[in-house]
Order: C-alpha cells, then sequence, then structure tokens
C-alpha cells in the first residue's frame, strides 16, 4: 500500500490513474486482512497515526466529496503533515493539522498545529462515529513562544447542514502499523503508525 501512495503528496499530487492504483491496492489489503472487528481489535487504535495518503486531496479540497476548504493557493497556507492521535481510554479522536501562513515580507512565515478535538464510539464491528469538540492552534517555530488560540465554534444554527459537528468512517484494514478507513465523505484514507 505505502509504495502505491508514495511520491503523492498524501494524495495531492494523484492523477485520475494514480487514484485507480491507490483504491486498488487498498482492496488489496481489505481483501487479505478480511473484516476488521473493533470489537476485538480496538487496541490497535491506540496511537498517533500519520495520514499518507487521502482521496479528498485529489480534488483538491479537504472535504471529499462535500467539497471542503481549497489546498490550492487560493489561500496563503501550506498544509504539512496530518496525523490523527487516539486515545481508546478516554475516548478522545485529535486531527493533528502542521500549517503555515504566508505573510508579507519581511516577516517569517508563520507556522502552527491544529488540533482539531473529537470524541469517538464505536458503533458497528467497524465502524467509528466522532464528534467535534473544539479546535486548538498553536503557533510553532519563531512564534512558538505565544498562546494557544481556541478556535470559536459556529452556533449549530449557523453551520451548514453538511457541517455537523460530527463524522463517521470505517476502518476497513488494520495492522500493528498501517489502518485503512473509508468515510462518510467517500474518501480513501491510509494511515501508519507514527
Amino acid at each position: 500500500m505505502q509504495i502505491a501512495v508514495s511520491g503523492l503528496n498524501r494524495g495531492l499530487a494523484a492523477s485520475e490513474e494514480d487514484l485507480k492504483k491507490a483504491e486498488a491496492a487498498a482492496k488489496e489489503l481489505e481483501s487479505i486482512g478480511g473484516p476488521v472487528d473493533l470489537s476485538t481489535d480496538l487496541d490497535k487504535l491506540q496511537g498517533r497515526w500519520k495520514l499518507i495518503y487521502s482521496s479528498a486531496f485529489s480534488s483538491r479540497t479537504l472535504g471529499g466529496s462535500r467539497p471542503g476548504p481549497p489546498t490550492g493557493r487560493l489561500l496563503p497556507i501550506t498544509l504539512g503533515q496530518v496525523f490523527q492521535r487516539i486515545d481508546i481510554l478516554s475516548k478522545d479522536f485529535d486531527n493533528i493539522v502542521e500549517l503555515q501562513f504566508g505573510t508579507p515580507w519581511p516577516i517569517p512565515p508563520i507556522e502552527a498545529t491544529a488540533t482539531l478535538s473529537h470524541k469517538f464510539d464505536v458503533i458497528g464491528p467497524a465502524k467509528i462515529k466522532i464528534t467535534f469538540e473544539k479546535t486548538t492552534v498553536k503557533p510553532t517555530g519563531s512564534f512558538s513562544q505565544l498562546p494557544p488560540l481556541e478556535v470559536p465554534r459556529l452556533p449549530d444554527a449557523l453551520r451548514p447542514p453538511s457541517n455537523t459537528g460530527s463524522g463517521e468512517f470505517e476502518v476497513t484494514y488494520m495492522d500493528s502499523d498501517t489502518r485503512i478507513t473509508r468515510g462518510d465523505r467517500e474518501e480513501l484514507r491510509v494511515f501508519v503508525i507514527s
């Protein structure tokens, strides 16, 4: 699987052919591994996982089939590494994104880590539901002495119906160092333990 997605910049550089190759590699691993049963394998979720591929990134948005923010040159933001930190005891499920914000010269770019905190529940043999709690942005690099900032959440009445703050995905393959998920946005994601 890692060979099929190497060089694709987590999917940002994926062509239509690359998408097909990644999908085929994922299906092969899923068939070899058989069904995932989180009632017996929940402990395998524990840890920090690095995203190495997302089919949504090839759409140049962060939202898969329900487009999210653009990842191209429209915003002066560079996407760094993306991680998931999962704690099976506290039910914490954090998406962690390294970001770099462009600034006018001579100010150096601002680097930060955004943590989207969720709680999770297992709602089927291999299905997980995450519920959004908060977003925290912590400056890093030359601005690391600044305190973290909690981003205010839009009230439910102002949020679009597609942004409910929760989501579901199915874990379709998992071993001690690789995890494949398929999300409610028709998104294929591949993670490796980090």
